[in-house]
């Protein structure tokens, strides 16, 4: 009887059908999706600023990991100096990560995103003149919002 049943599941390509453990169809699934982009450089990715330092992940990009090479995008300058130390960076990334994802590095020139602008303050006539704007209005939720953006955009104007 067990015979009938493993025949009844099975046809003669072989292909199961029924029932089958999960992890028999994990590696079906994502290997679509890690002939793409390998999980050693998700990590990297995700955990830039973690291994190389916050200094460091500010004037770089990893950009990809292909066949033990990563792609890291910087400024020509920091490419020179991160070549200088490229040995401890891949033991850095190498120790991160666990065992010997990354074997060479390769930079590539590309503009880095500029600092954010820190937030200053409005000049005090931006403020006077926001809250001279919304003196009429009763006291409450909707006249300190009006202020706060007119302060916001007079502030921009006078710059």
């Amino acid at each position: 009887m067990a015979d009938d049943t493993n025949r009844d599941m099975t046809n003669r390509r072989g292909i199961v059908h029924g029932p089958r453990p999960l992890g028999a169809l994990v590696p079906g699934v994502t290997r679509a999706a890690f002939r793409r982009h390998s999980p050693a450089a998700a990590q990297i990715m995700a955990d830039w600023p973690i291994i190389v330092g916050p200094k460091v992940a500010s004037m770089t990009t990893p950009r990809r990991l292909d066949r033990g090479t990563l792609t890291i995008a910087c400024a020509g300058a920091v490419a020179m100096n991160l070549h200088y130390v490229g040995v401890e960076l891949m033991q850095r990334i190498n120790g991160h990560l666990g065992g010997q994802p990354v074997h060479s590095l390769r930079f590539t020139q590309a503009g880095m995103p500029r600092p954010t602008r820190s937030l200053s303050r409005p000049p005090p006539e931006a403020v006077e003149e926001a809250e001279a704007a919304v003196s009429g209005l009763p006291p409450g939720h909707l006249r300190r919002a009006l202020a706060a953006l007119g302060r916001v955009v007079l502030g921009r104007t006078r710059l």
